[in-house]
């Protein structure tokens, strides 16, 4: 006969239980670990390496045109950006200028990637809260640009396009004129999410002054990009060290000071209507001429150290080569925006409910494989 034992937890006993690394709230194979006092939460502990690949380690055996493939499968949200880094540092490195036309459209399509990655972002976010039909809405809006890289370089997500020296082909002759029928499209439907999410008064209630992140604690954990402008972090590559055509166009940094869940919601619906307004700089201002500088069929970089950052749409992507002079690299190592990002949420989440934590690591817009690699 099994005797039955009732468990009582003592005053200052953890409850620990994991949250994932198979849930829906996380977006990909992370694992919280949960310190509980019934359903509030005093301490998590994040769990990473669950789709680690070595690709830091993988580069080093890859030429400088094959370690572009590898940097699409990080933040695949963000690939055109991811692949811009890579070709920045390696350019810079060669003393390369790439041409006018190649900078102006890889501005453009790093803005439709942040266009695009929000997009979903904002309706898995919505749906993480229960709002189903936001998840129907951001990707009918998404397919639009989605059918726009498709048609110029056959790929959807993982797209390698931007590579050392410019594009790996020019762009498809319907590119321009699709970006000019989608601007106004989408200025339409952008309202709507507000009307949908953003006004709704129980996803208020269930953002407003939850996860705080002050100014002080972004700038200690290093969290960036539109996370760490809700706390009023003025940490834009895009302004601070312009790259490719950005010191052209005219558009604001989003900050907003409350640093809640809600405020980092805000940045990333303001950066869409942002991101309209340089693409719709840019549309007409696409220069002439090649789609690559002239580069030799194997680029080995002068010996040194070498480092180049951009702005993805989590954040700050950075990227330091050392080089021996070889046509691999000795060493590369990214620093990806969402690795930092995470290791803020304890911070962010103690003191609140497990139902809180859902929406303060949706506000982060994480994205798995960035942080694993």
């Amino acid at each position: 006969m099994v005797e039955k034992r009732e468990i009582i937890l003592g005053e200052n006993e953890p409850y620990v239980i994991n949250m994932g690394p198979q849930h829906p709230s996380t977006h990909g194979v992370l694992r919280f670990e949960l310190s509980l006092k019934g359903e509030t939460v005093f301490k998590v502990v994040p769990h990473c390496g669950y789709i680690h690949r070595g690709i830091e380690k993988m580069c080093e055996s890859n030429t400088y045109q094959q370690i572009i493939h590898l940097t699409d499968r990080m933040d695949y949200l963000s690939a055109h950006p991811n692949n811009e880094a890579v070709s920045l540092c390696v350019e810079k490195a060669l003393g390369i200028e790439v041409p006018e036309r190649v900078k102006v459209i890889r501005t453009i399509l790093s803005e439709l990637g942040r266009l695009a990655s929000h997009q979903l972002w904002w309706c898995a976010f919505g749906m993480d809260l229960g709002a189903l039909t936001t998840f129907f809405y951001g990707l009918r809006d998404r397919e639009k640009i989605l059918d726009i890289f498709e048609e110029s370089f056959g790929s959807r997500l993982l797209h390698s396009y931007i590579c050392p020296g410019g594009l790996m082909n020019d762009v498809h002759p319907n590119f321009k004129q699709r970006i000019k029928d989608f601007i106004p499209y989408f200025r339409k439907k952008l309202p709507e999410y507000d009307q949908l999410l953003s006004g709704n008064v129980i996803f208020k209630e269930r953002s407003r002054g939850i996860g705080m992140l002050s100014l002080e604690d972004a700038i200690s954990y290093g969290v960036t990009g539109p996370s760490g402008r809700g706390s009023g972090f003025s940490c834009d590559i895009r302004k601070s060290q312009p790259y490719s055509a950005y010191d052209r166009v005219d558009f604001k940094e989003i900050l907003f000071t409350e640093g809640d869940t809600y405020a980092r919601y805000r940045v990333r619906i303001a950066e869409m209507w942002e991101s309209m307004k340089i693409l719709e700089q840019l549309v007409d201002q696409i220069p002439d001429g090649d789609y690559t500088a002239k580069m030799k069929p194997i680029i080995k970089l002068p010996e040194g150290e070498y480092y180049q950052s951009v702005e993805t749409a989590r954040g700050e992507l950075g990227v330091y080569i050392v080089s021996k002079g070889d046509k691999f690299p000795v060493r590369v190592k990214f620093r990806t925006p969402n690795f930092s990002n995470l290791f803020a949420i304890n911070h962010m989440a103690v003191g609140h409910k497990i139902a809180d934590l859902v929406a303060i690591s949706g506000s982060l817009d994480l994205v798995i494989p960035d942080i694993d690699r």
